[in-house]
């Protein structure tokens, strides 16, 4: 009894100690070509997307990504799986890409040609070169886009350096944002694909990457295609996974038309992952709610959790550090 006092009083300390807002469809969601996506309900900020180097299989979302996103950066081969995407379909979807950074061991010389100087349609892209060999692409890519796109970024929100990007001009013709104070949140596409150490890697970022208790460098999010991967620190999260009036072919069954941006975004699946150590969970909206529920890897574990069909918000309370994770609809 004695240690399920504790857990309670340390599920009341995290709830106490601070609530979470999450609307993550709005990043998912496709918006009128005359909507203002600084003044969307992601925030003034908007967002930042990173492309990782794995191939590009679901495309209906990744352009709807792109077209929401303020600034648009691969990491080095990223560069490569959004011209291999955008040539499957003939087009120049992606050309508008501000920066190629990495140490470019990966990227191509026919896609960098394209890129600086033949693209069809937009301003050249930068392309920077950093040899830094104690951080990955990833982490230069999320170093550089808050170097340049904030003024609130700690030196402890990353390893990674971006040396030859600290010399290069404030502004790009690619960015649709500016130096703000309010820090862009960062969501990157690709990273689950492939090893599983490179998978690992990318869970391991949304961790390195998010170090203060309030997220203020802005939040990382996760996309693999099928499922979407946040952090949540320790407190209380409400999650938005349907809108109130919303225009679905079911309730968060996995049917329906989320992929073409209309109606629900998310699927019912949803798991809730103690990466970083033990946690106690307290849940509403699943399935299979649990109460100042132990948690932790080689234990107990809430995956393959269900959105029940009426829920509109998921509320998460724990005392540490876990990543949610929620399957995207399927048409």
């Amino acid at each position: 009894m004695s240690n399920m006092s504790k857990g309670n009083d340390n599920t009341a300390k995290a709830a106490d100690s601070a609530i979470f807002e999450w609307n993550p469809a709005e990043l998912i969601k496709g918006r009128p070509q005359s909507a203002d996506k600084a003044v969307s309900q992601l925030g003034s900020a908007g967002f930042a997307l990173v492309v990782l180097n794995q191939p590009l299989h679901h495309l209906d979302v990744t352009r709807r990504l792109w077209d929401n996103a303020q600034v648009r950066v691969a990491a080095d081969g990223g560069a490569n799986a959004l011209y291999e995407a955008a040539g499957e379909h003939g087009d120049s979807c992606f050309d508008d890409l501000a920066v190629i950074i990495g140490d470019l061991d990966s990227l191509t010389p026919a896609v960098r040609s394209y890129y600086e100087s033949h693209k069809p349609t937009g301003p050249k892209t930068r392309v920077i070169r950093d040899p830094d060999q104690y951080s990955t692409d990833f982490g230069k890519a999320v170093a550089y886009i808050r170097q340049q796109h904030s003024h609130t970024t700690t030196a402890t929100t990353t390893t990674a350096t971006t040396t030859t990007a600290s010399s290069e001009p404030q502004t790009h013709p690619n960015d649709d944002s500016s130096i703000t104070n309010q820090p862009l949140d960062i969501v990157a596409i690709g990273g689950l694909g492939g090893r599983v150490d490179q998978g690992l890697s990318q869970l391991h970022h949304l961790y390195l990457f998010q170090r203060g208790a309030d997220y203020a460098d802005g939040r990382v999010y996760l996309f693999s295609g099928e499922s979407l991967t946040f952090l949540l620190k320790p407190g209380r999260h409400r999650i938005r996974v349907r809108d109130a009036n919303r225009d679905s072919g079911g309730a968060g069954d996995g049917d329906g038309d989320g992929v073409s941006g209309t109606g629900d975004v998310f699927g019912k699946h949803v798991g809730i992952l103690p990466v970083g150590g033990p946690s106690r969970i307290t849940t509403s909206g699943l399935e299979w709610d649990v109460s100042d529920w132990e948690t932790w890897f080689g234990g107990p574990m809430s995956t393959s959790n269900h959105v029940l069909p009426t829920t509109e918000v998921v509320e998460v309370e724990t005392t540490a550090e876990v990543l949610f994770t929620i399957a995207l609809r399927q048409g």
